[in-house]
């Protein structure tokens, strides 16, 4: 028995770039999708009594006035699918990286309501990072929405690829959305997810530049979809979103072709509602939904640190904080160059480790006192209090210790033996050079002279007798060793520079001998 398909035909009376004006349904659905000939595809977007508008999402051959459109009553879904893990497509589930078709196993709409405020659960979870200055001071919990604000080349991208690299062993699946990258750039991500392995729990999803403003806006929509398959199933999803100011760009793009009255910077009136549409689909779910969560971090570039932009002021009033990259801390060499004044998490400590909580407590006031006094220390020609030297040498430590190189992600594990050994001021005793080569150091060294300590670290996540003193141990070991490399390297420095200095003496004293010799002569 077949099954009955309701199917209407209609005819194409303009065509304006990306949108196509279709005369003759009768009926129409918003989102609905429209089949011109052989394999081009649309989405109705709006309509009237006289006509339907259609945005089109792939074109395999150009349209011309007077060609048909059908219509049937399906509305535009996308395949999901655990085999999607490990893969590259375009917004189409169509995939990009020439590993054959996706295998699927359901189909998900793509335009869907978010989760209702009954099936979510208070975020309590850690999200990993990696990056110490995120997880310390604004740490993000599973099911956040953290926004990336910066300008062009100050590491936004960095920040969501070590989170993903970082999520290697914590069973979080991750989903890379890059909406109008160009293709080097995205060439660069894959790259390194191929170089970490990191498609074994990863995917990408990617609308290039190249792509049409059709797939461009469908691209987050889409990664959302997937997102919410594997979070039906219990799973925890991470989601960054690279970048939301293309994909507003893309709106503008179509909006504007479909006549729509423009608004501030030229944006239609509804671009606050297509963002948070989206943005209100990530949550943490109950346990009778399953526990699953969706993670965002959706990027947003800025101009010339400018953050009352109608995009970046729109997408800081509905996501639970933000990560602030400033131009002047890159260009001083502070990477990540996270603006700690500006920077914020709304569900701040409630997801952190006990552990980083109280080692962390006091670092964010430390940090900005250490920049006032540096500036103020500038300022001042003359010499400052042994009070305020103390307070320069650990602001110092705290700011080598808060750099990070890029796709270098630091387990928890670290950050807490590295900010006990902070807080305690141990690291006082140590150079600054000796501080960067600790903190790339220590975790070995402390699985290989306390081989528990690590682990009971991350099944109790708090600071209690027991970690206190094999942490001591351990960073008393530590700095032990260095003190005893640190003398000889001195005195054979002291020794060599000193059996220089005697020679060079030597020599100029020679050359001037012979100077007033050679003078005496010619006198005579």
């Amino acid at each position: 028995m077949g099954v009955l398909r309701y199917t209407e035909e209609g005819v194409v009376r303009c065509i304006r770039g990306c949108i196509v004006i279709v005369d003759g349904f009768q009926s129409c659905i918003a989102g609905q999708l429209i089949q011109f000939g052989y394999g081009t595809v649309g989405i109705i977007l709006g309509f009237d009594e006289t006509e339907a508008q259609i945005l089109l999402v792939k074109e395999e051959e150009k349209l011309k006035t007077g060609d048909k459109a059908i219509a049937s009553l399906e509305p535009f879904n996308t395949p999901v699918g655990d085999k999607f893990i490990g893969r590259i497509m375009n917004p189409l589930c169509e995939t990009m990286d020439g590993l054959g078709p996706l295998e699927s196993d359901a189909v998900y709409p793509i335009f869907i309501d978010a989760p209702a405020i009954l099936t979510r659960d208070p975020l309590c979870k850690t999200l990993e990072t990696g990056i110490k200055v995120i997880d310390t001071m604004i740490p993000c919990g599973l099911g956040q929405r953290e926004l990336i604000l910066g300008d062009k080349m100050t590491g936004k991208t960095t920040i969501v690829t070590d989170t993903i690299l970082n999520q290697k062993n914590t069973g979080v699946i991750c989903i890379y959305c890059g909406i109008g990258k160009a293709r080097s750039a995205l060439a660069k991500v894959v790259q390194l997810f191929q170089d970490n392995n990191t498609f074994e729990y990863s995917l990408i999803v990617s609308a290039n530049a190249s792509a049409p403003p059709g797939q461009q806006y469908l691209a987050p929509y889409v990664s959302c979809s997937i997102a919410e398959y594997f979070m039906h199933q219990g799973k925890d999803v991470f989601i960054g979103f690279d970048d939301f100011t293309k994909h507003a760009w893309a709106y503008r793009e179509i909006s504007l072709l479909l006549g729509r009255p423009p608004g501030r910077d030229s944006y239609p009136g509804d671009i606050f509602y297509l963002h948070s549409k989206m943005i209100e689909r990530a949550a943490f779910m109950r346990e009778e939904h399953g526990r699953g969560s969706i993670t965002f971090f959706p990027i947003v570039e800025i101009l010339e640190g400018d953050l009352t932009g109608y995009v970046p002021s729109n997408l800081v009033s509905m996501t639970d904080g933000q990560i602030y990259l400033s131009t002047p801390l890159f260009g001083e060499g502070q990477k990540p160059a996270v603006d700690l004044g500006l920077s914020v998490s709304r569900v701040g400590s409630k997801v952190q480790w006990k552990a980083i909580k109280k080692l962390s407590g006091s670092l964010r006031l430390e940090y900005v006192q250490y920049k006032e006094l540096m500036r103020i220390s500038k300022l001042k020609t003359s010499g400052q209090t042994d009070e305020a030297q103390q307070q320069l040498k650990g602001g110092e430590i705290l700011s080598e210790i808060l750099k990070q190189d890029k796709d270098s992600p630091v387990a928890l594990e670290a950050q807490v033996i590295i900010f006990f050994a902070v807080k305690k001021k141990i690291l006082h005793e140590l150079t600054i050079e000796e501080v960067k080569e600790f903190q790339l150091k220590i975790l070995d060294y402390a699985n290989e002279k306390n081989p528990n300590l690590t682990k009971i670290i991350r099944e109790r996540r708090e600071v209690d007798e027991e970690i206190d003193k094999g942490i001591t141990e351990v960073m008393q070991m530590y700095v032990k060793e260095i003190e005893e490399r640190r003398p000889k390297d001195e005195d054979e420095d002291d020794e060599d520079f000193g059996v220089g200095v005697d020679a060079l003496e030597s020599t100029t004293s020679k050359k001037e001998d012979g100077k007033k010799g050679s003078e005496s002569e010619k006198k005579e």
